[in-house]
């Protein structure tokens, strides 16, 4: 039976309805679904990316954990890995301020961090970047890794072993850092935090020659143990360097001295004890040679600026310099003093203590 006129009207709306509904589906596809779930994948993307960022900055060891720092004014910071097989290469990042260059090269700060931390939240800890900033300074932040030590301590406690590897490390570091920067290879010092300023000193004995000076905040005395449970009473004060191993930090300097030595503690440090401080200086007095310049004591003096915590100062001279300084900072406990806020093993209520370190390496012309 033949389609009515109306029956194939019908039909032709239909088929017409269908090819708008077909078109106008596609044009929603194309302006508006299509980009919007592309949108949702890369966000999801970005928020999955985040998430594992931040898990594995969990689980890194570091207990404050920072991103990589940037530099908020003048100067780059750069970042890069050293050492390789049979040992896992350890990271380490550098900040180089503006105007440094080969025919106006820069001292070299090197700082080392403590257990828990990473270079990243050391330099935030320290405010790095602002200080070398304003003094002109190279600054070299190697990194522990947890392969080398699972809390990412340096290994003070084995000066003969593995302590003694990772210094030769830190020496081979330094040397790069000297070849690829603009640097004043006789303006080199080292500061380091807890566990990192007994490898400062560790460093300043094994290469005397190297360093124009080294600091120690809050650091243990080394050689004062050669395993774990042996460092944990050397924290605590009840152990230093014995017989033999002061002869063999002889044997080793042959007749050098060690370089300038800046001690920073606090006196309510129930993690590395004040005793720490004067056994450090007490063995740096013990290693002079005998032909070196007498050490003139300076009485103690305190110091307090405004709100912060009050310090003790002691400083042993040669000639018109300070040759050694031993810094007490009253209620201190084990953190960086005048750290920045919100980062673990950092007091904000302290003196600057890179500041000053600044003021001292200033003083004995590094």
């Amino acid at each position: 039976m033949p389609r009515s006129s109306g029956a194939k009207l019908w039909s032709t709306l239909n088929k017409a309805a269908a090819r708008n509904a077909r078109r106008m589906q596609r044009a929603v596809n194309q302006n508006l679904t299509r980009p919007m779930t592309e949108a949702i994948v890369r966000n999801a993307v970005k928020q999955s990316a985040a998430v594992t960022a931040a898990t594995q900055r969990a689980l890194s060891g570091v207990v404050s954990p920072v991103q990589a720092p940037q530099s908020r004014g003048s100067g780059r910071w750069e970042e890069g890995a050293w050492g390789g097989a049979p040992l896992a290469p350890r990271r380490y990042r550098i900040f180089v301020p503006a105007g440094v260059t080969a025919s106006r090269r820069a001292p070299m700060r090197v700082l080392l961090h403590g257990c828990g931390q990473d270079a990243a939240s050391f330099a935030a800890v320290t405010r790095a970047a602002a200080v070398a900033r304003e003094a002109g300074w190279v600054v070299l932040l190697p990194e522990q890794t947890s392969q080398a030590n699972a809390q990412r301590c340096w290994n003070w406690f084995r000066p003969a072993a593995q302590g003694g590897v990772e210094a030769g490390l830190l020496m081979a570091l330094i040397d790069q850092a000297c070849r690829r920067h603009p640097v004043a290879a006789d303006r080199i010092s080292v500061l380091g935090l807890s566990a990192g300023g007994a490898m400062a000193l560790m460093l300043g004995l094994r290469y005397p020659e190297r360093f124009a000076a080294v600091g120690s905040h809050s650091g243990a005395v080394p050689w004062s143990a050669s395993n774990a449970a042996q460092a944990a009473r050397a924290m605590r004060g009840g152990r230093g360097p014995d017989t033999r191993a002061m002869q063999a930090l002889r044997f080793g300097l042959a007749g050098r001295r060690p370089p300038p030595l800046l001690l920073l503690h606090g006196d309510a440090d129930h993690v590395v004890d004040f005793s720490n401080a004067t056994a450090a200086a007490g063995l740096w007095m013990h290693l002079q040679p005998e032909d070196a310049h007498a050490l003139s004591a300076v009485p103690a003096r305190r110091i307090q600026r405004g709100m912060r915590r009050a310090m003790e100062v002691s400083d042993w001279m040669e000639g018109k310099s300070p040759y050694l300084r031993l810094v007490r900072i009253e209620g201190l406990g084990h953190a960086w003093s005048g750290g920045a806020g919100g980062q673990a093993f950092s007091d904000p209520a302290g003196p600057d203590g890179l500041k000053l370190a600044l003021r001292f390496f200033l003083a004995v012309g590094v």
